[in-house]
């Protein structure tokens, strides 16, 4: 959630650190901080609220090194402020960052005190910077120092650590927490996100669990936990810079809503392409396991837990296997059983999330037939721990709001429902016209796009509006769910959704003229069913926005506002229909004033419990 940029060269870093935390907002902060090597040894300069606050003070002080780290952070222990920013300091020459909780900080608080250390500010952080500070003064040696103290620390970290003794080396230490090492040449950098270091870099090392890396200009050194020493793999990122940049949108969610017709391109590419294809896509051993598989669990948090439920109906009705969803934040802290030959199916767009993580983790112990992981990002730490990926390749999302994110792990899930269905032997025909159908997802997305003038004026209804209710039914209820959560986060209109058949089990004593009602209507086996239920709201006099196929017989008159969806077969109906739900609550978000990119309170990667 926090970001950590690190840099080591023979230029002036200090831009390269500043933008590198313009780039890393997106995650969700409330302060900035830096800290450089110079000739008059360590200067630290931090501000509480944006990194525009720390640009102007750092173009003030003109600050200009060799060397440095900087950091945006979102609190968790202390509250924001300038005492709490980033980085910490111990002495007059320990510096560090700090991403993740160190859960045993209490009590290395008080043996820190008994020895004479006197704390500045409320956090975890701090209290690393005095344990190394204290065992550098031991060893002689910052290398050695961090390592003893990461034996000590329990919790999830990425650290970022430099010494005004050492000024040749950066140390970084990665333990539950992502942390990725940017190659240059004669200059080298760190960061917890790819993103931070396009500008400089499209090499990358990432860190595994344990990992202490000293870098320097022209030399990295990686050992693992235990000490010793380790070779990891060097990737080159396979995107643009200019993906991760807004161009002609006013924001990146804009942006990223538009190219989903591109993002699904992608995902789709390569796969569709034989027998063969399909399964071979999810790795070297689908073709082996899929059979086996008896049960699938699929756990994930948020929008990616959205689009688990959705995949729930999918894997039961083509496969006939039984399949079972649940929060990660919940799976991992209740007892399970079981069942023979179960697949383990995680959902994360940036492959870090903390709770679906640890509930992979949690796995380890061989009860499940395997581990699956539905990713966006290629040597994410689901991905590398997972016997099976299938990567969504939607490109950098950096709007906190996911929108191209659900609409690929969607395209993804549909992807593995049917891989299993074939392996499982199940309707070779129907497997064949879902996937022939699949190929037209994009071109229909763009379709759909289009409505982007009619939801903008749509969009006046909400701006006043305190609540909304969503609805739908099947694998429109879902859609609902997730419709409900974009509207909350980045208009803050208090959204709520349902499945449409539960109205007359207390939902309806909310509905009045205040509160728009929104429902999700293509033509399908229960549509019948949800006009009963929407005239349930009419008769109540509750005002409804329908997204309707065109040839449901619905029609606009008084109260009831329906947007004409072009006919979609019914397995692309929730990637199609979730458009305009993100559309409505862009327009919503942006009439009303709000940071649409970086909603309050809220951060693009949940790296922390």
């Amino acid at each position: 959630m926090c970001g950590i940029v690190g840099a080591i060269a023979h230029r002036n870093v200090v831009p390269i650190l500043m933008n590198g935390l313009q780039r890393l907002e997106y995650r969700g902060y409330d302060s900035a901080g830096l800290s450089i090597l110079t000739e008059d040894g360590l200067q630290r300069l931090r501000r509480s609220g944006k990194v525009r606050e720390l640009t102007e003070a750092v173009q003030q002080h003109g600050l200009d090194s060799t060397m440095g780290i900087a950091h945006t952070r979102w609190a968790t222990h202390g509250g924001p402020s300038e005492d709490n920013a980033h980085p910490h300091v111990s002495g007059e020459g320990i510096a560090l960052v700090h991403n993740g909780i160190i859960e045993n900080h209490e009590p290395l608080k008080r043996e820190l005190e008994a020895d004479g250390y006197r704390f500045d500010s409320d956090t975890d952080t701090e209290v690393v910077a005095h344990l190394i500070h204290q065992a550098a003064a031991t060893t002689g040696d910052l290398g050695a120092a961090v390592h003893e103290v990461a034996r000590r620390l329990k919790g999830a970290y990425a650290l970022g650590v430099l010494s005004a003794d050492e000024p040749e080396r950066l140390l970084a230490v990665r333990s539950g927490s992502p942390l990725v090492i940017g190659l240059g040449f004669e200059e080298n950098f760190i960061a917890s996100d790819q993103l931070a270091l396009l500008p400089v870099t499209n090499r990358f090392i990432f860190l595994d669990e344990g990992d202490v890396a000293e870098v320097g200009r022209t030399e990295i050194r990686i050992t693992d936990r235990d000490g010793n020493t380790v070779e990891r793999e060097v990737h080159e990122f396979d995107g643009s810079y200019e993906d991760a940049e807004k161009g002609e949108y006013r924001h990146f969610m804009g942006k990223e809503i538009f190219e989903q017709p591109l993002a699904l391109q992608r995902t789709l590419e390569g796969r569709l392409d034989n027998a063969d294809a399909l399964t071979a896509s999810l790795g070297e051993r689908a073709g082996e396991l899929l059979p086996r598989v008896r049960n699938v669990q699929i756990v994930a948090c948020g929008t990616s837990f959205h689009a688990g439920l959705v995949a729930r109906y999918w894997i039961e009705a083509l496969t006939g296997l039984p399949c079972q969803v649940e929060v990660a934040s919940e799976f991992r802290y209740r007892r399970h059983v079981v069942p023979e030959n179960t697949l383990f199916v995680t959902v994360s767009q940036s492959g870090e999330t903390a709770d679906t993580l640890a509930a992979l983790r949690e796995t380890a112990s061989g009860n499940y037939l395997a581990r699956l992981a539905i990713c966006n990002v290629d040597a994410s730490s689901l991905v590398r721990e997972s016997e099976l990926v299938l990567l969504t390749r939607a490109g950098p999302e950096i709007g906190v709001a996911s929108t191209k994110a659900f609409t690929t792990q969607l395209a993804g899930f549909l992807l593995l429902t049917l891989a299993l269905a074939r392996c499982q032997h199940r309707d070779e025909a129907g497997v064949q016209e879902k996937l022939d159908e699949l190929r037209r997802l994009p071109s229909l997305m763009e379709q759909v796009l289009q409505l982007d003038d009619q939801i903008e004026a749509l969009a006046e209804k909400f701006v006043e509006k305190h609540h909304a209710l969503f609805l739908g039914r099947g694998t429109q209820y879902p859609l609902a769910m997730e419709g409900a959560l974009k509207l909350k986060e980045i208009s803050y209109i208090h959204a709520e959704a349902y499945p449409a058949g539960e109205l007359k089990h207390g939902p309806l004593a909310l509905v009045d003229r205040e509160m728009p009602v929104v429902a999700v209507a293509p033509r399908d086996d229960l549509i019948e069913k949800l006009k009963s239920n929407l005239q349930e709201v009419r008769a109540r006099g509750g005002e409804l926005v329908v997204f309707a196929d065109r040839d449901v017989a619905l029609e606009d008159g008084d109260g009831i506002t329906v947007l004409r969806i072009p006919p979609v077969p019914e397995c692309l109906v929730p990637m199609i229909y979730t458009v305009p739900l993100q559309l409505l609550s862009y327009h919503v978000a942006v009439a009303r004033g709000t940071d649409v990119d970086k909603p309050r309170n809220l951060a693009k990667s949940v790296t922390v419990e």
